[in-house]
């Protein structure tokens, strides 16, 4: 296969399911180091569905399908941000720790945001 052939880089596919696996592993680390069980759980759910609904968009059967699944995405990632800074306010998160997943958060929710603004557009 030459490279020409290859798919082309699905760069918010990329970044959602790299940010749900950090987050996977911060709730891992939440759960065995601080016994935080319920807050963590909100993060796990609403920062992992981001990739969901991105993959999920990807099969969309119309436009608007799209557009509706990639603002639900915009959504949760908005939510998640909610959960981590929580997390950060409450002391479960060191501000390192913080930094990293809020700026990634915040990448994607720039990145997301801009799909769905474009996405109306053509609809």
């Amino acid at each position: 296969m030459k490279i020409k052939d290859l798919p082309k880089e699905n760069i918010v596919q990329k970044k959602s399911f790299s940010f749900a696996l950090d987050i996977v592993h911060f709730y891992k680390k939440l759960q065995s180091e601080h016994k935080e069980f319920v807050l963590s759980k909100q993060l796990l759910r609403s920062g992992t569905s981001i990739g969901a609904l991105v993959r999920e968009a990807e099969h969309a059967e119309s436009r608007k399908d799209f557009t509706h699944k990639m603002n639900i995405a915009l959504k949760e990632a908005n939510e998640t941000r909610y959960w981590l800074d929580i997390l950060f306010r409450s002391e479960y998160v060191s501000e390192t720790n913080y930094a990293k997943l809020n700026d990634e958060i915040t990448q994607l929710i720039k990145l997301l945001a801009s799909i769905v603004k474009s996405s109306k557009l053509k609809v």
